[in-house]
């Protein structure tokens, strides 16, 4: 029976459309953008490193962690609504991010940011879900999934460019006015809920945004305090607990809001291993690299962000090549595959050095963008299908939730690597070095990782800043060289465990190409 809210949806199906798609594309270009403003809010700032990288990892953090919640508040009290208010906090928090005049309000918008991001992107799939049927929604989703893979494409040059120009305020700036021009558009958006919606697991997400960010502080501290410190030890209790107390009452759950028990779904389970494995590799070079190229070249940021587009735009051709070649070609191996060209392009990616050329570092830059891209054209899909089409919204949460969290961790992990093997390769260099660095291999393999080798290299005398330019690139190149390889080596095991699992679920199930694509289609958020 079609409701008053479906048949007003069904005449605006083009404005629906076109906010949703606007809305989603501030969401990449948001995250990639605020690790290019990294270095220019160290200069103004003078934080720590570790402060600086919550810019980034708080909004992850609150993104991944609130997005099952805010999926149950549309249902119950409003799709619409929750947009609304999703986008008005977004583009409110990411304003006070541009004025902000400390590192602590800074961080601290960016994090309630990551909140109404979450209730932008759950309250937007779900509306498209309910103004768009049949063929037409699977277009919209398309649209919608192509708009998402732009902004992760161009977000790093739109910010670098931004950055370069108008400094570092102005990437947050830009998405804050669009997202008053998105609120402008709201009242066009049908009102839609689920008279079923039960009450929101208040207790799961708080056991869970706790824990993860416990998990997160740990990993970003580490380097700063030491893995063995008080802290840490404290945050990683904190953590055990939490996640226990979270799994108690998930199992606990009538309708849990993370369902567990989808983990033996072997098919299910091997795209999430995947999705994390590929989010740990790809999302700390669109936050790392762009400072790295920047540094150790003398480069502007937008001249990095020039560089990024090596790595980011097969991302937008390859989901629909690959949603082409799914009728011949089994979904399995193409995740499989998509993990492996991920770990040989990380691999490969080694050959960075200060002064690269272009076509040196295109191949591994291809190599990577064309795993990550083919994984957009069949992971969101084959994840829902994987399950009872009952458990479709659960599942396609689950999948998301899944990969901000790889996201979020990845981007700590990642850092904190960066910043360890960079303090071990400087060693005792910096002994014959006079200035605020000298004998200090911890504070300037913090420096580097912001992305501030020109303020280092400044502090030296004139005579010596050749050298220490030297010491200082090749240790940095080589703590990022490290890094790369331990990703590289994540997703090689991640590829063996996904074509393992992933076997096993081609047995009981076999499932036809014909059969996997009306359910691919519209899944493909």
């Amino acid at each position: 029976m079609m409701t008053k809210d479906t048949q007003n949806a069904t005449r605006r199906p083009a404005i629906s459309l076109i906010t949703v798609v606007l809305a989603s594309l501030l969401l990449p270009i948001s995250l990639t953008g605020s690790s290019v403003a990294m270095p220019g809010v160290a200069n103004s700032f003078h934080n720590t490193l570790a402060s600086g990288q919550w810019i980034v990892n708080g909004y992850d953090l609150t993104f991944a962690s609130f997005m099952l919640a805010c999926g149950a508040f549309a249902d119950r009290f409003g799709r619409r609504k929750v947009f609304a208010i999703g986008t008005a906090v977004f583009a409110l928090c990411t304003l006070v991010s541009a004025v902000s005049n400390g590192i602590v309000l800074l961080d601290a918008a960016r994090a309630v940011a990551g909140i109404g991001a979450g209730a932008m992107l759950t309250a937007g799939s779900a509306t498209l879900a309910q103004v768009f049927d049949g063929p037409a929604r699977a277009k919209a989703f398309g649209v919608f999934g192509t708009a998402v893979g732009v902004g992760m494409a161009f977000g790093p040059f739109i910010a670098g460019s931004l950055s370069t120009s108008f400094g570092w305020r102005s990437i947050f700036y830009v998405p804050a006015i669009a997202g008053a021009v998105v609120l402008l558009l709201v009242p066009f958006l049908p009102e839609t809920r689920d008279p079923d919606a039960k009450k929101v697991d208040w207790a799961g997400t708080i056991s869970f945004s706790g824990a993860l960010a416990a998990l997160i502080a740990a990993l970003i501290e580490g380097s700063q305090l030491g893995w063995a410190s008080g802290f840490d030890i404290a945050m990683y209790a904190v953590f055990a607990v939490l996640i226990t107390v979270f799994v108690r009452v998930e199992l606990a759950q009538e309708r849990p809001m993370f369902d567990l028990s989808l983990f033996k779904q072997p098919q299910f389970l091997s795209l999430c291993v995947a999705v994390v494995a590929l989010v740990v590799a790809f999302t700390p070079l669109l936050v790392y690299l762009p400072s790295y190229l920047s540094s150790v070249n003398g480069a502007t940021l937008r001249h990095a962000g020039v560089d990024m587009l090596m790595l980011t735009v097969p991302t937008i051709f390859f989901p629909l090549i690959a949603g082409y070649v799914m009728r011949w070609i089994p979904i399995r191996h193409l995740v499989t595959a998509s993990v492996g060209f991920t770990a040989i392009g990380t691999g490969w990616l080694t050959v960075l050095h200060p002064g690269v050329g272009n076509w040196e570092a295109l191949g591994p830059y291809a190599i990577i963008g064309i795993g990550i891209g083919v994984s957009f054209g069949v992971m969101d899909g084959a994840a829902v299908s994987s399950v009872d089409p009952a458990r479709a919204g659960m599942a396609a949460g689950m999948f998301n939730t899944m990969r901000l969290t790889g996201e979020a961790i990845g981007i700590a992990v990642v850092g904190a690597l960066m910043v360890s093997f960079t303090r071990s390769r400087l060693g005792s260099q910096l002994n014959t070095f006079t200035g605020a660095y000298g004998h200090q291999p911890g504070r300037l393999a913090n420096t580097l990782n912001q992305g501030r080798l020109a303020d280092a290299q400044a502090t030296v005398p004139q005579s010596a800043r050749s050298a220490f330019h030297s010491v200082a690139t090749h240790a940095y190149t080589g703590g990022l060289h490290t890094s790369m390889w331990v990703m590289a080596i994540f997703c090689a095991a991640a590829t063996v465990l996904v074509a393992v699992v992933g076997a096993r679920s081609a047995h009981p199930a076999p499932q036809s190409a014909g059969d996997a694509a009306p359910a691919t289609e519209p899944a493909r958020v």
